[in-house]
Parts: structure tokens; sequence; C-alpha cells
């Protein structure tokens, strides 16, 4: 295996990682008014993911930061093709952070529901962005033979790209009342179980109709090995969360996720940015990554940086690991 498809495959892995992680996480944020009756339940949900929220918008700096290094021409293209859609998830993103520190700065429940209506959008618009953004990565974008984008700005927003956006929204749904399920306790957790339940025939059907898309535009045979994955994973999670047992059913949702993402991308290699106009203009794994140096100065810094990164995140998961109640929520203290 040569380098450039070593780091395609590692970019890939930052994307599942972030499709995994931020799927919940964004999941809990969209649930925040639904599942949330009152402020001590929105204290609830928010606790569930205040310690790793931060941490799991990583893999997106992650995966962003090394398409940039090992593939500048699949970074260039790609991000300047889809720039208006990203300007929209940075600026929700930078929202919604502010939002989880500033919530609790004033006792009033004007200024928590507003810093509320704040975390809600933050958490629809970056799931939108990011699954337009990976879905115009594998179908393409209409590029010349510089690699640049030819059309409007808009030229990444297609019906096929839009149901990329839905299948990560209603992926990042249905993870986050699974994730509700699995970390809260009482009337919270039981209508998170019962949302989930419902919620799940309905919100992974954009997941499964692309990936039916990306299989018959661009599939190979084996390809249709992890597309079944993904079908009897979210099969599974509907079972395990209809028979009340969450932990198994976030797992499943976890196969659903990473048998996908093999799915999309797999289909790709060895493009990685397809070209709409001519097939001659698509950026490969080989005429878009940066020198064989770069690639090896990557991966020895990657063989070191990576397993400490993944040992500390999963160290916050593991403390942080008991379930939440309103019982643990204290009363209001502002400063």
């Amino acid at each position: 295996m040569s380098l450039a498809t070593l780091w395609f495959c590692i970019i890939v892995l930052f994307w599942l990682g972030y499709l995994f992680l931020e799927g919940f996480d964004f999941g809990v944020g969209m649930l925040l008014p639904v599942l949330g009756r009152n402020d001590t339940e929105r204290r609830v949900l928010i606790n569930t993911i205040g310690p790793v929220w931060d941490g799991n918008e990583v893999w997106l700096i992650v995966a962003a930061g090394a398409t940039f290094a090992a593939f500048p021409g699949w970074y260039a293209s790609l991000f300047s093709g889809a720039y208006l859609p990203l300007l929209l998830v940075l600026l929700a993103l930078i929202g919604r952070g502010v939002a989880f520190e500033y919530r609790g700065k004033v006792d009033s429940p004007r200024w928590r529901r507003n810093w509320d209506r704040v975390i809600v959008l933050g958490s629809w618009i970056p799931p939108l962005g990011v699954g337009l953004l990976l879905t115009t990565s594998v179908l393409g974008l209409p590029l010349d033979a510089y690699g640049n984008r030819i059309g409007s700005a808009f030229a990444a927003v297609r019906w096929d790209t839009l149901l990329g956006a839905l299948a990560v929204v209603g992926f990042s749904l249905v993870h986050g009342a699974a994730f509700l399920a699995l970390k809260t306790s009482g009337d919270v957790r039981e209508r998170a179980r019962l949302l989930a339940v419902r919620m799940l025939p309905v919100a992974l059907v954009p997941l499964l109709v692309l990936l039916l898309v990306v299989q018959f535009r661009e599939g190979a045979l084996w390809t249709l090995v992890p597309l079944a994955v993904a079908v009897g994973g979210a099969v599974t999670a509907w079972q395990k969360l209809a028979a009340d047992r969450d932990g198994q059913a976030f797992a499943a949702l976890g196969v659903t996720i990473a048998a996908a993402v093999v799915t999309m991308f797999g289909a790709l290699y060895p493009d990685v940015l397809p070209s709409t106009m001519d097939a001659a203009n698509s950026l490969t794994v080989h005429n878009s990554s940066s020198s064989p140096y770069t690639l090896k100065v990557m991966t020895w810094v990657g063989a070191f940086g990576a397993p400490a990164v993944l040992v500390y995140q999963g160290w916050t998961y593991w403390v942080f690991r008991k379930r939440v109640s309103t019982a643990h929520i204290p009363p209001v203290h502002t400063p």
C-alpha cells in the first residue's frame, strides 16, 4: 500500500470518528427542546455531553488538517467549492461553543432560553453542512482541468448532496436519542429511548437512499457488503432499542455509520473528488497528494501522536461514564 493510499484511509477514519462522536453530540443539541421539558432536564441533556463535546470537535479539525497536508489538491478544490456551506458550519460551531459556556452565567430564564436556541441552531447546521460536504466529495463537483470549480458558489448544492445532508442529520437525531438513553436515567431516559424507537425507521431512510445512490453510480461489487452491514446495523439498533438494550443499540448505530462510511469512500477510491464535467479532470489519490517525503514525515508524527490522543479521549469517556439524572443537577448558581 502506498503512503498516499494509507493517508486516504486515515482521513476516512478521521471522518468516521467525527461522524460517530459528533453525531450523538449534535443529536443531543437538536433534541434539547424536545426531551428537555424544563430547565433542569435541559441541564441533564447538556451535562451528558458537557465533558466531551469540545474533544469531539477535534476530529473535524484533524480530518481537515490531514486533508490539507496529505492531499492539498483535494482540500483546495473541495473546501473552496463548498465555501459558503462551510462558512455557515464554522459560524454555527462557534455560536454553539459560546452558548455552552455562557448559558449558565446569568440566572434568567430568558437568558438561558436564548442560548438554548443558539445550541439547537448550532447543532442542526453543522451536520447539514458536513453531510453536504462529504457527499459532494463522493459524488463530485464540476471541475476543470486545473481543479477549479465551474459554476456558481452553490454548485455543491444539488438534490443528491442535500440527500447526504439529510442523511447525516437523520443519523445524528437517532444517535443522539440512543446516547441519551444510554447516559441518562429516569423519565428523560425513557422518553429518549421511545423517541429513538419511533424515529429510527424514518430518520435513517435518507442514509439508506444515499448509500443506494452511491452504490448505483460509483459502487463496486465488494461495496455491497458494507452496504448490507449498514442496513443490518440499523435493523439491529432498532430491535435493541425496542428491547431496552441501549448499550447494544448504541454500538449497532456505530456499526451502521462505520459501514456507511466504508461504502461511500470505498466507492470513491481511487478518486478523492470526481469531476462531473469530465472524468479526466477528477482528482485522485495519486494526482492530488503531497510529496512522498511529506507523507513520510506525517506518518511518523501520526504514529506517535494519534495513540496519545486516542488514549486521552478514551480515558475522558471512561471517567464520565456514569448516567446523569435530575437528582444530580444542583440548584442554579451564577457569579
